[in-house]
């Protein structure tokens, strides 16, 4: 599973204007209405009651908000550099400033965790991170996001 699977360039954003996890996670929500054509509302109940269950926000400014629906036909990635860090409830306690929203059908059990591990691996990468936090566009987030598998390749 790569990245560029799961992300397509429309669906990142730089620079995102919130003050609160909740505004966050509507923001999100509403964009990825815009790229996967279901209700944001029913994308943001889905991430809230995932919240619910322990923060996705995974430390050291990050956070990988996930969440199941079964209108999904295959995994949507959306990734979003906040304009500002806010808090997040991170295992850490740091303010998040980088955010991967990670979406999926019902029914992908394994598929739904390689993804989660694919992202988190690379959010793990510092240096990855810091050249995330100094790009100046949603195009260089894109590549940034993806240029590891060009590596690879």
């Amino acid at each position: 599973m790569e990245i560029s699977d799961l992300l397509k360039p429309e669906a990142v954003i730089s620079g995102l204007k919130v003050s609160s996890k909740k505004q966050a996670l509507q923001e999100l929500s509403r964009h990825a209405a815009q790229i996967t054509g279901v209700n944001d509302r029913r994308i943001f109940e889905t991430l809230l009651e995932r919240e619910r269950l322990g923060t996705t926000g995974v430390g050291n400014g990050i956070a990988i908000p996930h969440g199941k629906l079964a209108d999904f036909k295959r995994l949507y990635g959306l990734f979003a550099r906040l304009d500002k860090p806010i808090d997040f409830d991170a295992i850490d306690g740091q303010p998040v400033d980088l955010i991967f929203l990670l979406l999926a059908p019902e029914g992908a059990g394994a598929d739904h965790l390689k993804a989660l591990a694919r992202v988190s691996r690379l959010l793990r990468d510092v240096s990855v991170c810091e050249k995330l936090r100094g790009a100046e566009s949603a195009d260089g987030l894109y590549m940034l996001l993806t240029q590891s598998e060009a590596k690879a390749a």
